[in-house]
């Protein structure tokens, strides 16, 4: 005979509606939907292969949540303030024959086009070489000593190649105290960021060494500092997702240099240089926005047990990831060309692999985590206005929280995600969503294009090895 009492909940199931919920197979799903069922998706994949262990070790690491707390904590607590311009030879202790580079360490052997292209600019700039032939002749013979920005708090946009001489914006994070730096943005086209060395680059960055970076000093040191979490927070609210588009952000900025700069002495004919080159590039805010998230993602580093990434960089060749609670080992794997729109007559045959340390606005909750705020970056990049919130909402399911001070007013002023766990990056299988410059890949080419591009998973997997290697077992 059969127990009622064990067949009623069932039963109660034929009662009304169905109610279904469908994860991971869209077929099913859209099935149902044509059939007129309510169904509630989930957006939910198998775990890399070969890592439940893993994952499962980090999980049960007791030390785990109380460091992630901390770790994003100190990142939305951050208050970045620009607050100078120095040289690179006296903000990141670099001199002649040492160059700074985006992303984690490489050298000139496997170093792609654009990079060699801008060492080779540096190399001209710096007066160390008198051709493009001697200067790459230089790099062959192996007489470069390179090093990632991030290891000398420092970030650069694309090549991100620093050379001594170089203006270096100096930002301070007021809560924590410490320091991060980046060049000055050279506006687009043909630059040295993205590998292109003609006479007309080089003279650019010359005259940013002796009229540009000498005005801005004198304008930040008549402000005293100039709050950056302010101008982002607004900026958000104006259209800017502040990786690939930097239009508001940069027209705040010039809304508060110009005055200063009015007051600082400078010859009448400079003063309207500067005035128009920062004006006239709606990129400039990009590299003061990159190390206002890399002073904010620092004090996060070195947490043992936390799975938040501190550092995205590419060097065109290597993506790389670096984590806190596995200090400043970089777990690295190949870097994928962006998909997405060209210049003139250049195709994805022209591309190079991703490249840059921009990844760190993605990193600290913004860039492509930020889309929904700028729906018009889809013009830039490809897609629909519908793909810049779906980016965005997908986000939050690989982060730790949501920032309190870059919100998006599309989502109900909702927080941006901010603090990527790797475990989550992992276990869903959802990579950061990413949106960046494209490089031509022959050396001296210069930009081609503008694009979206994902990050390789075995990087992240990588992370997650080394987290449970050094995992400590559950107390009881």
């Amino acid at each position: 005979m059969t127990d009622q009492t064990d067949t009623a909940p069932l039963a109660a199931l034929l009662d009304g509606p169905p109610r279904v919920v469908a994860a991971g197979v869209e077929l099913f799903e859209t099935t149902l939907r044509d059939q007129g069922v309510d169904v509630v998706p989930v957006d939910w994949r198998p775990p890399v292969d070969g890592l439940a262990a893993e994952l499962a070790r980090v999980a049960a690491d007791p030390r785990t949540e109380e460091a992630n707390r901390v770790a994003l904590e100190r990142v939305i607590a951050a208050e970045p303030h620009w607050v100078g311009i120095r040289t690179a030879r006296e903000a990141v202790g670099i001199e002649t024959g040492q160059f700074l580079h985006a992303g984690p360490p490489i050298t000139w052997e496997r170093a792609s086009g654009p990079l060699r292209g801008a060492l080779i600019g540096a190399m001209l700039y710096e007066g160390m070489a008198e051709t493009p032939e001697e200067a790459q002749r230089i790099g062959e013979r192996g007489e470069l000593e390179l090093a990632p920005c991030h290891h000398h708090r420092a970030v650069g946009p694309m090549a991100g190649v620093v050379s001594p001489s170089m203006p270096m914006f100096v930002v301070e994070n007021g809560a924590f105290g410490n320091v991060a730096h980046c060049s000055l943005n050279e506006g687009l086209g043909k630059v040295l960021r993205y590998g292109a060395y003609a006479p007309e680059v080089v003279e650019r960055l010359q005259w940013m060494a002796q009229v540009l970076g000498p005005a801005l000093g004198a304008a930040v040191g008549r402000l005293g500092s100039l709050d950056l979490r302010a101008v982002i927070s607004q900026a958000l609210q104006m259209g800017d997702e502040l990786h690939n588009r930097n239009r508001a952000a940069s027209a705040l900025i010039v809304r508060e240099i110009v005055p200063p700069l009015l007051e600082a002495g400078i010859d009448p004919g400079d003063l309207a240089d500067v005035v128009r080159f920062v004006n006239g590039n709606e990129h400039f805010f990009l590299n003061l926005g990159m190390p206002a998230a890399k002073s904010a993602m620092d004090p996060a580093r070195d947490l043992p047990g936390s799975t938040m990434v501190v550092a995205m960089a590419r060097n065109g060749t290597d993506f790389g990831v670096q984590v806190s609670g596995t200090g400043d080992q970089w777990f690295t794997g190949p870097a994928e060309v962006p998909d997405g729109l060209f210049l003139g007559n250049y195709t994805a045959e022209d591309a190079n692999p991703d490249i840059g340390d921009s990844t760190i606005m993605e990193t600290a909750g913004v860039g492509g985590f930020a889309m929904a705020a700028a729906p018009a970056i889809v013009r830039f990049v490809g897609g629909q206005a519908s793909d810049a919130l779906d980016a965005t909402r997908s986000m939050y399911s690989i982060a730790l929280g949501e920032h309190p001070h870059y919100q998006v007013p599309i989502l109900e002023f909702r927080g941006t995600p901010v603090g990527i766990d790797v475990t989550r990056i992992v276990r869903t299988g959802t990579l950061p969503f990413v949106n960046t410059g494209i490089a031509g890949k022959e050396a001296g080419t210069g930009q081609v294009g503008a694009g979206l591009v994902s990050p390789p998973i075995s990087a992240f997997a990588d992370a997650v090895r080394a987290l449970a290697a050094a995992a400590e077992a559950p107390v009881g």
